[in-house]
């Protein structure tokens, strides 16, 4: 009784201590032996039905600008967040995405659901794996921007007293699990993560749904999607993140 008591402990332990990479990549390759694809794949088509659908304009997203073009797509991802003429500020992929569907396309912004943001930004990510995280600071909305997200990196705050650096900071190497995010004395390559589909609650996330998890995690309100917080905050990370190459856009995560 004793043993086996102990043995399940000794268990339950191994796997909360499981590095959370290849717990991801054993359970990818369960997933495609089993259903022989996976959802990041099909959330990805999903967002393909998207990007060439019309909108009340008569345009698809291919008239678009993420920052290469209109309708280039190769790269753009990996150098988000940057500043945008045509919008006078900062965005990252999800608020471009929903900055053309509204001017670009022409729907009202309550017509816009979320789950279509992410599905359009797991497909237009997926065109930048392979490629290096290059995000510049060269205005001075994104210098104003990346200051910001550096204090609030840092800042504690909320019911717990804590804040993104006590976890991806302070605790790493030190708690299961804890991943550096933005590591400033090094290459963060937790960065490109993100777009990604998590098997542990089923849900496909961009990096907005993660810091605003993550801010709950702490105790402290999430930010609201699209807000200045959350932009200032993958500015300074994706800067962090410079020269690092995308792996696999969107990801298969824990």
């Amino acid at each position: 009784m004793v043993l086996a008591a102990a043995l399940a402990l000794v268990a339950a332990l191994a796997q909360e201590f499981a590095d959370p990479r290849e717990e991801a990549r054993r359970q990818k390759q369960l997933l495609l032996e089993t259903a022989g694809i996976l959802p990041t794949e099909l959330i990805v088509e999903e967002g393909r039905d998207l990007f060439y659908r019309r909108g009340p304009s008569g345009k698809t997203m291919e008239a678009c600008d993420f920052g290469l073009g209109p309708g280039v797509l190769e790269g753009a991802a990996a150098r988000l967040p940057r500043y945008f003429l045509d919008t006078n500020r900062v965005e990252d992929l999800d608020s471009r995405i929903l900055t053309c569907m509204t001017r670009v396309q022409g729907f009202r912004p309550e017509q816009v659901r979320r789950s279509e943001v992410v599905a359009l930004a797991f497909y237009i990510a997926s065109y930048s794996t392979g490629k290096p995280i290059q995000v510049r600071l060269l205005f001075p909305q994104e210098r104003e921007l990346y200051a910001l997200g550096e204090r609030l990196f840092y800042a504690r705050s909320g019911a717990r007293d804590m804040g993104c650096a006590t976890c991806h900071v302070t605790y790493v190497g030190r708690r299961a699990g804890v991943l550096p995010y933005a590591d400033v004395l090094g290459k963060d390559k937790s960065w490109t993560n993100w777009p990604a589909y998590r098997y542990s609650n089923d849900q496909a996330w961009t990096m907005q749904d993660r810091i605003r998890a993550c801010y709950t995690v702490i105790g402290h309100p999430g930010p609201e999607l699209y807000s200045l917080p959350i932009l200032a905050l993958q500015l300074f990370m994706a800067y962090h993140a410079n020269g690092v190459v995308v792996e696999e856009w969107p990801a298969f995560v824990r």
